[in-house]
C-alpha cells in the first residue's frame, strides 16, 4: 500500500524523455497541404488556415491587415452580424490575425459542428465583399486606437526599434501612420484579397478530437478552391538599418516612465547557434528568475519586469531586451543590462543556476506538449520555419547538455553593447 507519509522523490525535468507526437499529413485535391493531430479527450477541434498574405506582400501600408480583418465583415449573402451569429449559434469562435509573413483564420468549436462551420469559413474566403461602410468603420476605429497608442511610450518604442533594426521600408520595420489608414480603399483591399486569398498560398493545421471524415469535409469545402501550396521562399527584401545606434525620444512631457529597448540583429532558426542561444537568453532575461530580473527588478527595483527574447521572424531576426522603468532610472537600467552582459562574457555560470534554467526550459516544452492545440502550435512553428522534427529533438538535447563554457563563448560573441541599438522613449 502507498505510504502517504513519505514524499515521492523529486525528479528533475531534464530527466524526462520528451516525445513529439507525429502529425498526419495529406493534401487537398488542389494541392493545399494539411497537417492534422487527432488527440485529446474532449470533443473539440481547432482549425487554422495560414495564408501567405502578411505585410511582406502588400504594396501599400496597412492593406494586408485591413483585408484580413474585413474577411469576417460581410459576404454577398451575410452581413457581419450574420457571420458572427453563424459561429455563436454553435458556440464556436472564429478569429483572424495578420503578421509579417502570414495571416491566419482560426476556428475553434465542438467537433460535431465542424460540418456546419466549414462552409461559413469557405464563404469568408471566397465571397467577402469589403463594403464601404465596413471599411469606414474599420478606418475610424483604427485611427482612434492608433491615436491612443501613440501617447504610450512603450508602443512608440516598439515601433521605432524595429525601424532602426530593419529600416522603415522593410516589412519588419514598417509601421502605420494615420495617413496610411486614410489612404485605404475597397479597391486596394479587393485586389489584395483576390491575389492572396482567392488565389493565394495556404496551409491548414487541424487538431483536437477529429471526425472520421475530416479529409472529405476539408476537400468538400476547400479542395476545389483556387488555392495552392506555398512554393519557394519569401521575397528577399534588403534591410536598411539605421547608422546611429543610440536614441533618446521625448514622447510625453508628463510621462513618468521610460520605455527601453535594446536590440541587435541575430541569425534565424537555421543557424547552429540559435538553439544554444535560447539557453543563454533564458539565463540572461528569458524567465522570471533570470539575471536581468534578479538585478533590475528584485535588487534595484527599477522596473516591474524586464525580458529578453529573440523575435520569431521567418527571415532576418533580432535579439531584443524590453522593459519600462522610471524615467529617472532609465539610463541606470541600461547600464545594469550591460553589466549583466559583461558578467556572462567573463564568468562561467555555476551548475546550480544552469540546472534551474535547463529544468525551466524542459518544463516549458512539457507544457507545450500537453494537449492537441499546444502540440499543433509547436508543429506549426517548426513547419512554417522550414524545419522538421530533428530540430525539436536537437533543441531538447542542447538544453540538456550545453556546457557553461559554451554559454560563455556565446555571450562573448553576441552580448556586446556596441552591437546593440539602444532606445529610450519617455
Amino acid at each position: 500500500m502507498l505510504n502517504r507519509t513519505i514524499a515521492p522523490p523529486i525528479k528533475d525535468a531534464i530527466e524526462f524523455d520528451l516525445t513529439l507526437k507525429p502529425y498526419t499529413f495529406f493534401e487537398l485535391d488542389n494541392g493545399v497541404p494539411v497537417y492534422t493531430l487527432d488527440a485529446g479527450t474532449q470533443e473539440v477541434f481547432q482549425l487554422e488556415l495560414v495564408f501567405y498574405a502578411g505585410n511582406f506582400f502588400e504594396k501599400q501600408k496597412a492593406v494586408a491587415g485591413a483585408t484580413n480583418f474585413l474577411l469576417k465583415n460581410g459576404t454577398s449573402t451575410k452581413t457581419a452580424f450574420e457571420i458572427n451569429e453563424s459561429f455563436e449559434y454553435y458556440g464556436a469562435h472564429c478569429s483572424r490575425a495578420c503578421y509579417n509573413e502570414t495571416s491566419v483564420i482560426s476556428l475553434s468549436s465542438l467537433s460535431k459542428h465542424m460540418d456546419k462551420l466549414l462552409p461559413v469559413i469557405k464563404e469568408m474566403i471566397t465571397d467577402s465583399v469589403f463594403l464601404e461602410e465596413e471599411l469606414a468603420t474599420y478606418k475610424q476605429n483604427s485611427k482612434q486606437r492608433l491615436s491612443v497608442n501613440l501617447k504610450k511610450s512603450e508602443f512608440v518604442a516598439a515601433r521605432l526599434i524595429d525601424a532602426y533594426l530593419y529600416g522603415e521600408k522593410h516589412p519588419y520595420g514598417t509601421y502605420t501612420n494615420p495617413e496610411d489608414i486614410d489612404a485605404l480603399n475597397t479597391g486596394l483591399l479587393k485586389e489584395f484579397y483576390k491575389q492572396y486569398y482567392l488565389n493565394g498560398s495556404c496551409v491548414l493545421f487541424v487538431s483536437g478530437k477529429l471526425p472520421a471524415d475530416l479529409q472529405q469535409q476539408l476537400n468538400t469545402n476547400f479542395g476545389a478552391l483556387s488555392l495552392k501550396a506555398h512554393t519557394g521562399s519569401l521575397p528577399v527584401i534588403e534591410m536598411a538599418p539605421a547608422t546611429e545606434k543610440k536614441y533618446r525620444i521625448q514622447n510625453d512631457t508628463e510621462g513618468v516612465q521610460g520605455a527601453i529597448r535594446l536590440a541587435r540583429h541575430f541569425p534565424d532558426r537555421h543557424h547552429p547557434d540559435f538553439m544554444k542561444v535560447m539557453v543563454l537568453n533564458t539565463l540572461f532575461g528569458g524567465y522570471f528568475g533570470s539575471r536581468l530580473m534578479s538585478n533590475i527588478r528584485e535588487d534595484k527595483g527599477y522596473t516591474y519586469g524586464i525580458h529578453s527574447y529573440v523575435q520569431n521572424h521567418l527571415q532576418q531576426t533580432a535579439w531584443m531586451i524590453s522593459t519600462e522603468a522610471g524615467k529617472d532610472v532609465s539610463e541606470a537600467t541600461v547600464e545594469e543590462v550591460y553589466k549583466e552582459m559583461k558578467l556572462l562574457r567573463e564568468e562561467l555560470v555555476d551548475e546550480e543556476e544552469l540546472l534551474l534554467v535547463r529544468n525551466y526550459l524542459i518544463g516549458t516544452i512539457l507544457g507545450d506538449l500537453d494537449g492537441p492545440f499546444q502540440l499543433m502550435g509547436r508543429w506549426k512553428n517548426i513547419i512554417l520555419n522550414g524545419l522538421d522534427e530533428k530540430y525539436f529533438y536537437d533543441s531538447v538535447n542542447t538544453i540538456k547538455t550545453i556546457p557553461a563554457e559554451e554559454i560563455r563563448e556565446l555571450a562573448k560573441k553576441y552580448l556586446n553593447p556596441e552591437d546593440f541599438y539602444e532606445l529610450i522613449v519617455i
